[in-house]
């Protein structure tokens, strides 16, 4: 396979003398002479590389590789600016757009290829990452994903057969008790559902500029209070009220999406009860330290490898060989991603016990909304 190449130049002859040297080295070379038609092109033929000059007519270097960044698929493709330009300014400008090397003129035919087959070996080493990736996400789903479906419809099928043939002979605590065992495997396949559903919608929106950003005027007047009611709806969930530590502080605005914070609580509480036994404590603190709003969560259960820090995604269970637990792994994938959305932090880290501490730090909202009077 020829590696494709687009050589966006406004100079005729500097352009026809570049694609002649790649040519040269065998690549399929594609010119054009602006950010316009070089946009086109990019578009209609994705190529495995762009090579780019910053001073031309219609629409410069800068606006074409902007453009090129709105798209998630098209700001994958390796971009190196070819300018007369030195200054730092615009370099530093070049690389915060998202380019991936810097040539100035004059340059020779070897700075231009070294840098082509730097650009392409980088290429080379995300795509086996991406498929390496992708091959883990179909093992996980095939690992995970049908225990997760199977196990709670078992569950349904089997107790509302009983329902059906014999609840007519049933004492009444014996149909309510198989009842709660229906209910409890719906409510874990509607949970699956669900998440699908948020992480989906998450990924859209993400990947959605405009989408985005109005997502990011949202916020929550009183964090404290959503954080609160989810901890004790997971508590209450797990039976254990006695092991949850509450230590909630100031509560102040914060620039998350009040759902996007309750699924946050929720995920990160549920996650903390599931992988701790009872009658061991899970500690939800929230604090303010300067302009961001700090939730943490500990819990003392049997906590994580450091390379299980690094591996967090879909359908994602660590040593689930070794440890069952129901779960698609939806969980911490979800907070990664709002917490991304929302430009907050999100870290965990692995203590002595072993213990495992989950905090997220949220941008305190920089312009609250009035809160209305009471009467």
């Amino acid at each position: 396979m020829k590696w494709k190449i687009l050589v966006v130049e406004d100079a005729h002859a500097l352009r026809k003398d570049i694609m002649e040297m790649l040519r040269f080295e065998g690549f399929e070379v594609t010119g054009a002479e602006n950010g316009l038609v070089g946009l086109e092109a990019a578009r209609a033929q994705f190529p495995d590389l762009i090579i780019c000059d910053i001073m031309m007519p219609e629409l410069d270097g800068f606006g074409m590789l902007a453009e090129l960044q709105k798209n998630a698929h098209e700001a994958t493709i390796p971009f190196v600016f070819l300018t007369a330009l030195t200054d730092k300014k615009d370099m530093r400008q070049g690389m915060q757009l998202g380019a991936n090397d810097y040539l100035t003129k004059p340059f020779t035919a070897q700075e231009l290829i070294q840098a082509v087959y730097t650009q392409l070996n980088k290429r080379i080493q995300y795509d086996i990452l991406s498929n390496t990736r992708l091959d883990q996400l179909r093992h996980n789903i095939m690992l995970a994903l049908p225990h997760e479906l199977r196990t709670p419809l078992t569950g349904i099928i089997g107790f509302s057969d009983l329902l059906a043939m014999d609840a007519s002979y049933m004492e009444p605590a014996q149909t309510e008790e198989m009842a709660g065992y229906i209910n409890n495997a719906a409510q874990r396949l509607y949970r699956l559902t669900e998440n699908y559903v948020i992480y989906a919608q998450i990924e859209v929106i993400i990947q959605d500029e405009a989408r985005r950003n109005a997502m990011r005027q949202h916020q929550t007047s009183f964090p404290g209070e959503t954080i609160h009611g989810q901890a004790m709806k997971q508590a209450m969930m797990y039976r254990r009220e006695a092991d949850l530590k509450l230590e909630l502080t100031q509560d102040v605005p914060v620039a998350m999406f009040e759902d996007h914070l309750r699924k946050v609580a929720e995920e990160l509480v549920d996650n903390a009860f599931k992988f701790s036994a009872a009658g061991k404590p899970v500690s939800v603190k929230t604090s303010v330290h300067g302009k961001h709003f700090v939730l943490t969560v500990t819990d003392q259960g049997r906590g994580f490898a450091p390379r299980h820090v690094r591996e967090i995604g879909l359908y994602q269970q660590f040593d689930r060989q070794q440890h069952e637990q129901q779960g698609s792994g939806f969980g911490l994938a979800i907070v990664k991603r709002m917490a991304e959305l929302h430009g907050a932090e999100f870290d965990i880290e692995l203590l002595p016990g072993p213990s495992t501490r989950v905090t997220l730090r949220i941008p305190l909202a920089q312009n609250p909304e009035p809160v209305p009077a009471t009467a």
